[in-house]
C-alpha cells in the first residue's frame, strides 16, 4: 500500500523509514555510484530530509520499503534551484502550486508495478492539495520508466550524453495519464484515493492543518 508521511513523523514507522534511507544509499551509492552521503547507519539523507518533506512511500507487507519519492514546495529549499537552476537557464522555480519530486528510489525487489504506484500517488497529492506541476532531475534511464508508466515529463534543461545525460522536468497529471498510470500500477483510482485518505483522512483538498505548507505560506502572507 501507498503511504504519505511527512519527515517530521517518520519515527512512526521506525521499520519503514529505516528500510527507505538503506534502500536509497543502496540505489544511489551502490548501483548508480552518485557522490551522495551514506551516514554511518548505512542511510542515505541529505539537506533537503531536514526540510519536513512529504515522503510517498510503497510500504511492502512486511512493512518494509518498496519504494518513495520526496516532496517538497519550490518556495522553499530544492535541490533543482539549488544546485540544477543552470538548466533551467538561470530560471528558478518558485510557486506554491509547484512541488519538487526527487529521491525516486525502488528497492531492489520491488514489483513492476510499484513505480507506477507511486506516479499515481503523486496525482493525488497534486489533486488533493492543488499542485499543478512537479518539477525534478531525472537521469537517462528514468526516460524509458517514465513512457512505460504512461508519464513523461516535458524537458526544461538537459547536459550529458549517453546514460550520464541529467535533465530538469516538468510534470503535469491529467485524467488521462491517470487512466494509464493507474492501468499500469494495477491500481484503481478509487483504491488510490482510498490510501489517500487513509493518511490525512478525508477531505483534505487545500486543508492547512493536513498540508503545514500551505499553513506556512498563510503565515508568512
Amino acid at each position: 500500500m501507498i503511504r504519505y508521511i511527512y519527515a517530521e513523523d517518520l519515527n512512526n514507522f521506525p521499520k519503514l523509514a529505516r528500510t527507505m534511507f538503506e534502500d536509497r544509499a543502496d540505489q544511489f551509492k551502490t548501483r548508480l555510484g552518485w557522490a551522495v552521503t551514506v551516514d554511518e547507519r548505512g542511510f542515505e539523507r541529505d539537506e533537503y530530509d531536514d526540510e519536513n518533506p512529504l515522503y510517498v512511500i510503497w510500504e511492502n507487507a512486511d512493512g518494509s520499503h518498496g519504494g518513495s519519492m520526496r516532496l517538497l514546495p519550490t518556495t522553499g529549499k530544492t535541490m533543482v534551484n539549488d544546485h540544477f537552476i543552470h538548466l533551467t537557464d538561470g530560471v528558478r522555480i518558485s510557486s506554491p502550486i509547484i512541488w519538487e519530486c526527487t529521491r525516486f528510489c525502488l528497492s531492489r525487489g520491488a514489483t513492476p508495478g510499484v513505480a507506477a504506484a507511486l506516479m499515481l500517488a503523486g496525482g493525488e497529492v497534486m489533486k488533493e492539495f492543488g499542485v499543478e506541476h512537479y518539477v525534478g532531475v531525472f537521469d537517462a534511464r528514468m526516460v524509458r520508466i517514465y513512457r512505460r508508466i504512461g508519464s513523461s515529463p516535458e524537458v526544461l534543461g538537459s547536459e550529458g550524453e549517453g546514460r550520464d545525460r541529467i535533465s530538469v522536468g516538468l510534470w503535469e497529471f491529467s485524467a488521462e495519464a491517470q487512466a494509464s498510470v493507474a492501468k499500469s500500477a494495477g491500481i484503481t483510482p478509487d483504491m488510490s484515493k482510498r490510501w489517500f485518505e487513509l493518511s490525512f483522512g478525508a477531505p483534505v483538498s487545500l486543508d492547512e492543518q493536513a498540508n503545514p505548507f500551505l499553513a506556512n505560506l498563510t503565515a508568512a502572507a
